[in-house]
């Protein structure tokens, strides 16, 4: 049985290496695994309450959102840091997905990377913060903070570093190894 993982990047830069490692992480991942990545961050509205009650119907965009991440047996984030957080775009799409469920006991990656020494280990942080809010699934096995991205990485957006390939393969495997001992259950 194939396991599908839904990817999603905080970053909107055509170029985003954050964008680039989920990619990264489709290439090697086992041949059981599928991986897609979101596409439609920046199609999400603001989030607001009142758009989001009994009664009415969030943007088709939201219900887009909801719908990939629900049919998702896992979901790995991966994110840059900005001003020592998650850049907007992302913890607004994670405002639509609060009171909708589609985190609940669901496993979760967690990976940030940045250009800086500290691999956007602010932004991780919070991160892993709301998804446990949410009652996402998140292990320290499925968590990966990479410092000076760049230097791991070719300009065209391919993983280079060896270790870094490992690191990425370990955590869709700790996933897929999770979700295929759930389906035994």
């Amino acid at each position: 049985m194939a396991i599908n993982i839904l990817g999603i990047s905080g970053s909107l830069r055509s170029s985003s290496s954050n964008t680039a490692l989920l990619r990264a992480c489709a290439v090697i991942a086992p041949a059981d695994v599928n991986m897609t990545i979101y596409e439609g961050l920046d199609k999400l509205p603001y989030f607001s309450p009142e758009l989001d009650t009994e009664g009415s119907s969030p943007a088709d965009t939201v219900l887009s959102l909801r719908n990939q991440v629900r049919a998702a047996d896992a979901v790995i984030f991966s994110t840059p840091e900005y001003a020592f957080g998650v850049p907007g775009v992302l913890k607004n799409a994670l405002d639509w997905l609060v009171s909708s469920g589609e985190f609940t006991h669901k496993p979760t990656g967690v990976i940030s990377a940045s250009p800086l020494a500290t691999g956007g280990d602010k932004a991780h942080a919070s991160l892993v913060q709301t998804l446990k809010v949410m009652t996402a699934d998140i292990q320290e096995e499925y968590k990966l903070i990479i410092p000076i991205v760049r230097t791991k990485m070719d300009p065209m957006g391919n993983v280079t570093d060896p270790e870094l390939k490992s690191s990425l393969l370990a955590l869709v495997n700790h996933l897929a190894a999770r979700i295929s001992s759930a389906d035994q259950h």
